[in-house]
């Protein structure tokens, strides 16, 4: 007996639309906790480069996701500024790729404000298997970069998604990937100040200064992708 697949075929479209349109979202709960989107998953709207009013046309929204679809776009940053708060992101990189996340960004107009790293600690994301750069560990995905290595090597390879969370609530800050929390420290402390001395930030006059600032997405020259980029402040 031949058997109608159609159903089933059906079926499987309705799963897969669903699973597509539940990206970018909030459930009822996390609305409820406050929680809000930093990208809709349609436009680049809510960001844009560093220190600029716009957000260059390699930055690209492609199935539901903010990529970095060419180097030479530039970092770019939220629109709003934060102060204790605490962010959930998924990225994806591509093979032996480099990007990163920050957060306390700041745009002052001060020569040693450069670029997005200037200012802003960064959570490291990283292709582990064939990047360089991994071969420090506290470089590789999940690290606070060049301070803390990750705790425990969770890291899925490249071209898979990551999941982030980054708790910032008074200068206590937690860095969780894939579940697992792989860096937690505070910042303005003498502990802090002893990291950033041995670190390749040591002398950077506005490094790990500030109690507010923008979240801020890499240009490393490296494909990388973004979803679910949600933001709920403490």
């Amino acid at each position: 007996m031949k058997k109608n697949i159609a159903p089933l075929v059906t079926i499987g479209l309705l799963v897969l639309h669903f699973s597509v349109l539940a990206q970018n979202t909030l459930t009822q709960s996390e609305k409820k906790e406050g929680w809000k989107l930093l990208f809709d998953g349609q436009s680049t709207n809510g960001w844009r480069n560093y220190k600029s009013r716009t957000i260059n046309s390699q930055w690209k929204v492609i199935d539901g996701t903010l990529t970095l679809a060419e180097k030479g776009a530039g970092d770019i940053v939220t629109i709003d500024a934060y102060q204790n708060f605490e962010l959930s992101l998924e990225w994806r990189i591509s093979k032996c790729g480099n990007s990163g996340i920050f957060y306390n960004v700041v745009e002052d107009t001060a020569s040693w404000a450069g670029s997005v790293y200037s200012s802003g600690p960064e959570i490291q994301i990283l292709d582990d298997v064939c990047h360089p750069d991994n071969k420090l560990e506290n470089h590789r995905a999940g690290a606070l970069y060049d301070m803390i290595a990750p705790y425990k090597n969770v890291v899925k390879p490249a071209e898979e998604w990551n999941k982030v969370n980054l708790k910032v609530n008074k200068g206590k800050v937690e860095q969780w990937l894939n579940g697992t929390k792989v860096a937690e420290y505070s910042l303005w402390t003498p502990e802090w100040d002893a990291m950033v001395a041995k670190s390749k930030f040591n002398g950077w006059k506005g490094f790990g200064k500030f109690k507010k600032g923008h979240i801020a997405l890499q240009d490393h020259g490296d494909v990388v992708s973004f979803k679910n980029i949600k933001l709920k402040q403490l």
